[in-house]
């Protein structure tokens, strides 16, 4: 009778146990699912960070980022006062900075990514359109209305001639801006900026300084198509290293760009230094045009808000660092050139802050 008395007792601790057991697997199974929630891309659905990058890092990543302007604005101040600082940061530095910087942008890619303007072949036109017509024609316009020299007028047109930044992903986000739409054309921009940029620059700039189109086409085909395809190759082929590589692609774009500013503003301090409140100026009107711009066209067009946010955005900014390498790389003899570059990305981060920051208020409509 004992040991039949003890038989449902030993039952039901066992049942308990078997439960116990399977609310642990159930939890943290939960607990899996919830973190690669947080890492993946919502457009894409793919990790962007792989399971074994803690939070902690990523976190850190995500909060250096996004003070990219205070490290943009006080490594320049820095390299202008003490330029001793950042000149050994030169040519060779500035090509393979930006360079690691697309590659970044490469290995968050997929083949997958470029069929994406099947959903929004509109939005995806009008945005390319305008940030290849719109911003080197205002840079030209700039230019002729402040009466610029050749260096400074070379530069501005240089700079509204290059594709989108990757700091426009960024802003799109914080503005409530179609994030996906974003990424596409900051994308599509930088993979055809090898025509592109040339073309514009020497059309509009050709008559300050004979342009070298060919070796642009070149420089650009270097700094953009090839990294970019490698790092999209390398996704293909080693999905897993990509990840983990890719991880780090915003991080080293900020450190890239902010290192390429400092080397260029102190290779430029005695030019800037005579130039200081027209290269504020000129790099100002060109963005705050393009953002204007930018955002019009598409409401005139009958577009949803949150495309017109995007496109104002991704008009509005520029590849300001790919726009310093070539004028360091093809217009050395002008420093006011590349030192447009330099307050092109200062600047534009500053405005589109504030953009961001207004149109944070209030969630489009569609």
């Amino acid at each position: 009778m004992r040991v039949g008395a003890s038989t449902p007792s030993r039952q039901s601790t066992g049942c308990a146990k078997q439960v116990g057991c399977q609310e642990i697997v159930t939890r943290a199974e939960n607990a899996i699912a919830s973190l690669k929630s947080v890492l993946k891309d919502t457009s894409g659905g793919r990790l962007l960070l792989p399971l074994p990058v803690s939070l902690p890092v990523k976190r850190f990543f995500d909060w250096f980022n996004n003070l990219y302007p205070v490290w943009l604005v006080g490594l320049a101040v820095l390299a202008f006062f003490r330029p001793q600082t950042m000149l050994w940061f030169d040519k060779p530095w500035i090509f393979w900075s930006l360079a690691s910087s697309m590659l970044g942008m490469g290995l968050t890619l997929s083949l997958e990514d470029f069929k994406a303007i099947r959903r929004m072949p509109g939005s995806v036109a009008l945005g390319f359109a305008a940030q290849y017509t719109i911003m080197p024609l205002i840079g030209w316009l700039v230019s002729r209305l402040l009466g610029l020299e050749a260096g400074m007028a070379v530069g501005i047109i240089l700079v509204a001639s290059c594709p989108g930044g990757m700091a426009s992903n960024m802003i799109s986000y914080l503005a409530r801006a179609n994030v996906a739409l974003s990424v596409f054309l900051t994308m599509c921009s930088t993979l055809l900026a090898f025509f592109f940029t040339p073309l514009w620059t020497s059309v509009l700039a050709g008559k300050h300084v004979p342009v070298d189109a060919w070796g642009l086409c070149l420089s650009a085909l270097q700094l953009t198509i090839a990294p970019v395809v490698l790092g999209v190759l390398i996704r293909w082929w080693l999905p897993r290293v990509a990840d983990r590589i890719g991880a780090c692609g915003p991080t080293v774009a900020v450190v890239a760009f902010t290192l390429v500013s400092g080397g260029i503003v102190a290779a430029s301090a005695a030019s800037i230094a005579a130039n200081f409140g027209v290269l504020a100026l000129a790099a100002a009107l060109l963005h705050i045009m393009g953002f204007a711009v930018g955002y019009v066209l598409p409401k005139a067009l009958r577009f949803p808000e949150s495309v017109a946010r995007t496109v104002s955005i991704e008009v509005g900014m520029q590849n300001g660092g790919m726009a310093a390498a070539l004028a360091r790389e093809h217009f050395a003899a002008m420093p006011l050139a590349a030192a447009a570059g330099v307050f092109s990305g200062v600047l534009q981060n500053v405005i589109g802050g504030i953009a961001a920051a207004i149109w944070k208020r209030r969630k489009p409509s569609a």
